[in-house]
């Protein structure tokens, strides 16, 4: 059994239970993403040592290392693992609310409604000399108001006196596939400077990315991820089922609604400079589930670390291995994600 640390904070006023357990596993998680941030800085068509690197985060370092550290290789790194955060994050916030295991932003089709809406974006306001007309810190809420209308499209038709794991499935396929024949008519349609762009994010890459982008996702992923973390006991009590939530007094339909906006939320940032990076949000919580187990407290953190080092990792190989080719992280993720979705479709069935 976990041992248990009571907590107490602010002279008693604020009180909880500590896993200690879990927490050295989030620890030990937060430790292998820092050592895949600098080994993935590294590396490259330049090889850099992990030591070299960390001097250049702190100003050391030739101005040539410098320039390939903190111009080319680091913005990419740090949206990548933003990126892997918010889509863990929001695939565990999903199976929580839904008591689904197999809930995920892609899988459903949250994904693929944030990635029309950024193509939309694109296609609405560019000029002819490629360049957008309003700011790129519109692109997440575009993305969000996409995630956001398909989120609520796919559960409420698959309501049928409560979410069936296979009608959210199948409905969520099927919304998904009409997310996408959107995107493709969006493309067509719109200025074919435009096209390229658009594939970037359907994909699923995080090339190209900026500091620019960085001063986005960052400020937009740490903010949610804190409320997300806040919000953990509601998503425990959510997991229970309606009747007993409610008899303990939660408002279910309303904490439903703000952790699925929540979610949606997340989708958005990570799909705006991320594209359609898939299996992340899948993934991550049920390896966060075996390591840390099935509290949400312990579950969102752990899930976020692993979210981050699957998409860094990710980005890495498909920079590196490859050479002189670029091959998108999406298509690893998806590598790996599909036989693990079709691993847990036989795991459900039989339990």
């Amino acid at each position: 059994m976990s041992q248990y640390k009571n907590l107490r904070l602010f002279k008693g006023k604020i009180s909880f239970l500590v896993d200690l357990r879990a927490a050295w596993v989030i620890f030990l998680l937060f430790i292998v993403t820092l050592i895949a941030l600098i080994v993935s800085t590294g590396l490259g068509d330049m090889n850099i040592n992990p030591l070299t690197v960390v001097k250049t985060f702190f100003g050391g370092g030739t101005s040539l290392e410098q320039l390939v550290v903190l111009k080319f290789r680091l913005p990419r790194i740090i949206v990548s693992l933003f990126v892997g955060i918010a889509l863990a994050m929001a695939g565990g916030i999903l199976q929580g609310i839904i008591r689904n295991p197999l809930a995920s932003p892609d899988i459903i089709g949250i994904t693929g409604g944030a990635g029309a809406a950024v193509v939309s974006f694109l296609a609405i306001f560019s000029n002819k000399d490629n360049s957008l007309t309003v700011s790129i810190g519109w692109l997440p809420v575009a993305a969000f108001l996409g995630a956001a209308i398909v989120a609520f499209l796919v559960y409420f038709l698959a309501w049928k006196d409560g979410v069936s794991p296979i009608r959210l499935v199948l409905i969520g396929i099927g919304i998904s596939a009409v997310m996408k024949a959107i995107t493709t008519l969006l493309m067509i349609l719109g200025p074919i400077y435009r096209a390229s762009d658009a594939n970037i994010w359907l994909t699923g890459t995080v090339n190209g990315s900026s500091w620019g982008n960085v001063s986005v996702i960052v400020p937009w992923v740490i903010i949610l991820t804190s409320v997300a973390l806040i919000s953990a006991r509601k998503i425990n009590i959510q997991e229970f089922g309606d009747e007993l939530a409610t008899g303990v007094g939660s408002h279910v339909q309303r904490q439903r609604f703000f952790l699925l906006l929540l979610s949606t939320a997340l989708v958005g940032a990570a799909v705006a400079f991320g594209g359609g990076i898939g299996f992340v949000g899948l993934m991550a919580p049920h390896m966060a589930r075996r390591l840390v187990g099935s509290s949400f407290g312990a579950l969102l953190p752990a899930s976020a670390f692993l979210g981050g080092i699957l998409v860094m990792v990710a980005d890495l190989i498909g920079r590196t291995v490859f050479t002189p080719l670029e091959v998108p992280a999406g298509v690893f993720t998806a590598a790996i994600g599909a036989p693990y979705f079709i691993y847990l479709l036989f795991r459900t069935k039989s339990s």
